[in-house]
């Protein structure tokens, strides 16, 4: 049970004086608890921040037992974000979905491609809000739960796809769905290409989408709600006019 990989530290609480526990989501090994010695140290504070990016060094007698971790630091991590509140919004809302939606101990090196994708974005006030809207549908869909936005699911046709049915995930184009359209999920046109620019309401529209999702696949099953991280992030994004 013994390896060394990249990862990004999702939580860290105190356990007994000096020691932390970590959660880690880890490019090849999924997420992981790990005891981190001496971690409540002020030395080691600043890299145990959610978002911190790091290199683990983990052990574990087997896999049943919470393993141990050294861990050292990569880049200056989330110390970038302090002076944009709204960004920390941002990643802990991350760090709290990663955490609540992944199972432990298993791989899921798509997750960790889309935070990482997200750590970047958070430099960029204009752009994360939709790229978190991408890191939640790429979650879903290295989960298992992807969104099929690809063609209408009534007719077949790729063009005009305007709405997602909430039952299926699957995408329904404008005159398919316009007498349901009060049961049907707004698609915002940036999820079906990088070359859509963004409207009005269309981050808010995105992350009801991911939301509806998150909650009938993967929260729901677990009975526990959507992370408060994520509310406070969406109630912070309506405050800034950035829904």
């Amino acid at each position: 049970m013994d390896f060394t990989d990249d990862a990004f530290v999702l939580s860290a609480r105190a356990h007994g004086d000096t020691g932390v526990v970590v959660e880690l989501l880890t490019e090849t090994h999924g997420r992981r608890a790990a005891y981190v010695a001496g971690g409540a140290s002020r030395r080691m504070k600043p890299f145990l921040q959610a978002g911190a990016r790091v290199t683990a060094e983990y052990k574990a007698r087997t896999s049943d037992h919470l393993g141990s971790a050294r861990l050292e630091p990569v880049g200056e991590g989330p110390s970038a974000l302090f002076d944009d509140p709204l960004a920390l919004t941002g990643l802990a809302a991350a760090a709290a979905v990663a955490q609540g939606s992944l199972p432990e101990r298993e791989p899921h090196p798509g997750a960790f491609l889309a935070f990482e994708a997200l750590m970047s974005a958070f430099a960029l006030p204009d752009v994360w809000p939709a790229i978190f809207v991408r890191f939640e549908a790429g979650l879903l869909e290295d989960l298992g739960f992807g969104l099929d936005l690809s063609r209408c699911a009534v007719t077949g046709t790729m063009d005009d796809l305007v709405w997602v049915s909430p039952r299926t995930g699957r995408a329904v184009s404008a005159d398919a769905g316009a007498p349901y359209a009060d049961k049907l999920l707004k698609l915002p046109p940036f999820m079906l290409g990088a070359q859509a620019g963004l409207g009005d309401g269309d981050v808010g529209a995105g992350l009801d989408l991911t939301a509806h999702f998150l909650e009938q696949f993967v929260f729901h099953p677990q009975n526990r709600p959507i992370p408060p991280a994520r509310v406070w992030m969406i109630d912070k994004l309506r405050e800034a006019g950035r829904l």
